[in-house]
């Protein structure tokens, strides 16, 4: 996954919470398969090598980018992603955050530490969490092994 700050701003700024049942049997990578709207993501989380990472225990928190974030990155981005699967492994991880946090949990932190080593900035808005400056669309998706946000933007960390 090749974030690119600024990429992929959606019209649908506020999120929501998602209709999903309280608990889920299936894990973060199960959900996101059946969900059907991240098939870019799991290709990525497949080639990166991180697919047995994410089906583990956890608990972990991941800002999900859609198909339509991907789509909106720049032409040959994420195909060279795919091909230099270490920068793709630091991408994906930029969006992993170690711990279940629902967004009522982020609205009480202004940071958050993800599983690459970046930094995650957090701002509860009017119109919602963002992450980054990027809105969530559909939030608190449960998994057996965590929670989904789908991000309409795939984020990018420091360089």
């Amino acid at each position: 996954m090749v974030l690119l700050s600024g990429c992929g701003e959606s019209s649908e700024s506020t999120p929501r919470e998602s209709d999903a049942p309280a608990a889920s049997q299936n894990s973060i990578v199960d959900v996101a398969i059946a969900a059907g709207q991240f098939s870019t993501l799991v290709r990525a989380v497949e080639a990166a090598g991180l697919t047995e990472t994410l089906e583990g225990e956890g608990p972990f928190t991941v800002f999900a980018p859609t198909d339509g974030a991907f789509a909106d990155l720049p032409d040959g981005t994420l195909e060279a992603l795919l091909e230099d699967t270490d920068a793709l492994a630091q991408i994906l991880l930029y969006h992993v955050v170690p711990g279940e946090l629902r967004v009522r949990d982020l609205r009480e932190e202004s940071e958050l530490e993800t599983a690459q080593g970046g930094m995650l900035q957090v701002s509860d808005t009017r119109q919602g969490v963002e992450i980054n400056g990027k809105f969530m669309l559909t939030s608190d998706i449960p998994a057996r092994n965590g929670i989904i946000h789908v991000m309409t933007s795939v984020l990018v960390p420091d360089a």
